[in-house]
């Protein structure tokens, strides 16, 4: 499930990214997405190519990755993100939930550390909007 006023749209600095054609409510869950779970052997051998910057650690211990589907490997990190997303390791699923209003023709973020508030660097230089 993906919200139909979710679009992707190229952004001068990040490359692609996830907009909103409406305003979104704080705490809407717009998306909701399958996820393919690769073994850890599988991980290494993703992690030496491009597909490195588009999957999330995936397992309680996070020994394993996963490629999500639908729109969620082309949210955009920030250290502030307006959007938090959520495992579900037995469903095989990743949702991503929005954690104040969206104004229309936002941008949407995640912050990629997977925790909202976890300033650490990341593997790229983060660019701002």
């Amino acid at each position: 499930m993906i919200k139909p006023y979710l679009y992707i749209e190229k952004t001068k600095r990040k490359g692609r990214g996830v907009f909103t054609k409406e305003r979104i409510p704080a705490g809407t869950r717009i998306e909701v997405s399958p996820v393919i779970v690769l073994s850890y052997d599988d991980t290494e051998k993703v992690d030496k190519t491009k597909l490195h910057n588009y999957i999330f650690l995936w397992g309680v211990r996070e020994t394993r990755s996963c490629v999500a589907l639908g729109f969620c490997s082309i949210y955009n990190h920030s250290y502030d993100p307006n959007c938090e997303y959520e495992m579900d390791f037995d469903a095989e699923t990743m949702s991503i939930i929005t954690r104040r209003e969206i104004k229309k023709g936002e941008e949407l973020s995640i912050n990629y550390n997977g925790e909202v508030t976890d300033t650490s660097p990341v593997w790229f230089d983060v660019k701002r909007s």
